[in-house]
């Protein structure tokens, strides 16, 4: 059962002394034992005897996706192999993955972190959790299956796909707690619509969702054909895995990050330069409890803010606001930052508008088309012509006014978009770039 809820609502000044510990004692072992670290470290001046205080750490450099291919596959872990007892590996979208690894004791640590994310979402031992994230190298359904074991609950580890037998096992087994991407558990809501089965005859409580940015509309529209409570979960294979932070479901205002493994900082992404609590920025990590793959300043792409104000909850960590983007999804249209997310807000606020939703980008000329390929709900796509095209002006109208770009809409018809049973595809980018 999970023993550390003391680490989560301890005062900060303790959990300072405690991070500082673990910090100093990572930074040696890497430097000892890991040549890129070394090299990097001296290269830079930094010795770790330097690190007095936490303020020191903006003088470490950062460590970037780019460095984890550069040493691919075991070139960054900080131990030898017959001590790794797991390896998994990102899905890279680009040329090879990147490959993290893990002792026996780093697995019992993200056990331990999952079973807080768990927790945190209302999950007890004696839930049933329908575990709907994909098992493999990907991170998330062992990450979550450890983690409902150490938590003492039971697990249908069903991962991804096949999604009518899910709905049958879900109605069968009597699961209480949902754990897939945001975007597979509103395909599950559509196909189990189609078979007849109304999620409120079902028993779900809560449902554990991330892997991809989504925003508050989403998390409503989920909630209202899922029937359950939706809870925003982060993490990254590179750091752990999923068990990163996770939101809580007293407050579900932001996500605690568990700063006794993991030290979050916000950056400037141009200039590298550390901003304060509240500003907005790219999210960097670096671990101080993890053996096998520590990661020192490493720069997730991810934009976000930190908020250090108490939660209702009793968690005194740090919370981090969900996650619009990353620097490497922003789509740049003549001149203008376009996030997907921020499309979907724009999109949520609509009326027979459905949450799927594809962003095209072709280039003309000189110029770039944003094409927005939204689709409409049954009733909608049955009206006449005139209807739909008011309403693919109005969208193109609150886009403009919102985000300050043209895009072209076009309304398909439901179901059209292609379904994903991992992470949605939000983007097509035509442009050679």
């Amino acid at each position: 059962m999970i023993h550390d809820i003391e680490y989560e609502t301890m005062p900060r000044e303790a959990l300072e002394a405690i991070q500082l510990r673990r910090l100093q004692a990572t930074l040696q072992r890497v430097y000892a034992t890991v040549p890129f670290y070394r090299k990097r470290f001296d290269e830079a001046g930094f010795k770790p005897a330097d690190m007095k205080s936490l303020d020191d750490l903006r003088r470490v450099p950062f460590t970037t996706k780019q460095d984890l291919r550069d040493n691919y596959p075991f070139g960054l872990f900080a131990v030898p192999i017959d001590n790794v007892v797991r390896i998994h590996a990102s899905s890279g979208t680009t040329g090879k993955p990147t490959v993290v690894g893990y002792t026996a004791r780093d697995v019992n640590t993200w056990a331990e972190l999952m079973a807080r994310s768990l927790a945190a979402a209302g999950a007890t031992r004696g839930d049933i959790i329908h575990n709907a994230y994909g098992y493999g190298l990907f991170t998330g359904g062992l990450g979550v299956h450890y983690g409902a074991e150490r938590l003492g609950a039971s697990v249908i580890p069903i991962s991804g796909g096949n999604t009518k037998r899910q709905i049958m096992i879900m109605k069968d087994f009597g699961a209480t707690i949902l754990t897939c991407t945001p975007s597979y558990a509103l395909h599950l809501a559509e196909v189990a619509q189609e078979m007849g089965v109304d999620f409120r005859d079902l028993k779900f409580k809560a449902g554990i969702f991330g892997a991809e940015p989504w925003s508050e509309k989403m998390r409503r529209e989920i909630e209202k054909k899922l029937n359950l409570d939706a809870v925003d979960i982060y993490g990254l294979s590179e750091v752990i895995g999923p068990g990163v932070a996770v939101e809580c479901l007293e407050a579900k205002a932001g996500l605690h990050i568990f700063e006794d493994h993991f030290i979050p900082e916000i950056i400037d992404p141009e200039t590298g330069e550390v901003l304060p609590y509240g500003e907005t920025g790219e999210l960097v990590f670096t671990s101080i409890t993890k053996e096998a793959f520590p990661v020192i300043r490493y720069r997730t792409r991810d934009i976000t803010s930190l908020n250090p104000e108490p939660c209702i909850c009793g968690r005194t960590h740090v919370r981090m606001n969900r996650v619009s983007g990353r620097t490497d999804d922003m789509l740049i249209i003549r001149g203008v930052n376009v996030f997907p997310s921020q499309i979907e807000s724009v999109l949520m606020e609509i009326d027979g508008v459905e949450p799927h939703y594809q962003l095209v980008v072709d280039r003309e000329g000189t110029l770039d088309m944003l094409t927005v390929l939204v689709e409409v709900g049954e009733k909608a796509f049955t009206d006449e012509i005139k209807g739909l095209q008011s309403l693919e002006k109005l969208i193109a109208k609150n886009i403009k006014e919102y985000l300050g770009v043209s895009a072209k809409v076009k309304l398909v018809e439901p179901k059209s978009i292609a379904r994903s049973e991992g992470k949605a595809v939000r983007v097509i980018d035509n442009r050679k770039l």
